[in-house]
């Protein structure tokens, strides 16, 4: 983790020096929306392994929710022709038995923690949730997609950094890939230099393959590290994607600075551990802001190996109140970051 870096380099945050990046670039439009489904039991939900609903909002429940999680598949929802919000009074958990769990609302469906709760879950190193391998952190399923779902109000808090991550969504192990979705308000835990993730924390993906997030929006996180997106040895590819108003507020770094609880670094994405690749396209990265280092992005590659691209996309207004050495980023990695046909500023 980090605290490796820190200890070979003595690198501390007084002497980061700071450099400037300066590109020009066209900016990308922001990522669409699902349209409404016009039927009133929509087609998703026809095609689906199982349907959550029977047509009303009231037949939505969180208890259903849950239960179709744990069988897994595709699993639709028939709420009604209005879009509904379940709120969750459990957390829906992945069966490491499942090939694939396919979460799609269709656009019309929002689940929300209540401020109280993580919304969904999965870790194949649990033995709680079926252990099936002796080599859990890199098993190629289960396969989690999350679809044209909004999940808001989320919250994880705790000092175990299981518990106290990942605010709307926790991953170890499997694969992820969200599309065309929107994360709203999520929180966790506060201070803590590796807590991270208000909206998704992911730790081992299958093979080393990346995180893949299209066409989604993340807006209002509030966590110690990573607004947004948190991860340790993890890839991420991200495209047409919003990130706006998230925070990074612990306060201390990361080895937590003597005398403060550590934390407050990546406002939007929080990524470290060893060689892993951040690659960004048609994104925008704005309003963001870190307490400690990278209002944007902080992206430590212990061994160095690690690479950041951000291609044809917008960093912008996302002060870091103590440390970068590019606008908006904190960056050890391999060579220099690279930003064909981006502003960074």
């Amino acid at each position: 983790m980090i605290e490796e870096y820190a200890r070979r380099t003595g690198m501390r945050r007084a002497v980061v020096a700071a450099a400037l990046a300066v590109l020009v670039v066209a900016t990308p439009a922001a990522p669409s929306q699902a349209a409404p489904d016009a039927a009133h039991h929509s087609p998703r939900a026809a095609t689906a392994d199982r349907v959550i609903g029977k047509g009303t909002p009231a037949s939505c429940t969180s208890a259903a929710v849950v239960r179709a999680v744990r069988r897994g598949g595709v699993i639709g929802f028939n709420c009604g022709p209005a879009p509904v919000t379940i709120v969750m009074t459990k957390t829906a958990k992945v069966l490491n038995t499942s090939k694939r769990v396919v979460l799609d609302g269709g656009g019309k469906v929002s689940l929300s923690g209540a401020g109280k709760r993580r919304i969904l879950h999965q870790d194949t190193c649990d033995k709680r949730l079926i252990w099936i391998t002796d080599h859990c952190n890199d098993q190629a399923t289960p396969r989690l997609i999350i679809k044209n779902l909004t999940l808001r109000n989320g919250y994880a808090n705790s000092p175990d950094l299981e518990k106290g991550s990942g605010g709307a969504v926790y991953v170890r192990g499997g694969q992820l890939r969200i599309v065309n979705s929107h994360f709203v308000d999520n929180r966790c835990t506060s201070t803590g230099p590796d807590h991270g993730g208000a909206a998704v924390r992911v730790l081992d993906q299958y093979d080393d393959r990346p995180v893949t997030v299209r066409a989604s929006t993340f807006t209002g996180g509030v966590c110690s590290n990573g607004g947004a997106l948190s991860s340790i040895g993890v890839s991420w590819t991200i495209t047409d994607s919003v990130f706006t108003g998230n925070r990074a507020i612990g306060r201390g770094a990361n080895p937590a600075e003597s005398g403060t609880p550590g934390g407050g670094s990546g406002g939007a994405i929080y990524t470290d551990g060893n060689t892993f690749h951040l690659r960004m396209a048609d994104s925008k990265v704005v309003g963001n802001r870190a307490s400690e280092g990278g209002g944007a992005i902080f992206f430590v590659s212990n061994d160095r190996s690690g690479t950041l691209s951000l291609d044809s996309s917008v960093l912008r207004r996302n002060p870091s109140l103590g440390f970068e050495n590019y606008p908006g980023i904190f960056y050890l990695g391999q060579g220099r970051p690279t930003f064909p046909d981006s502003v960074v500023r």
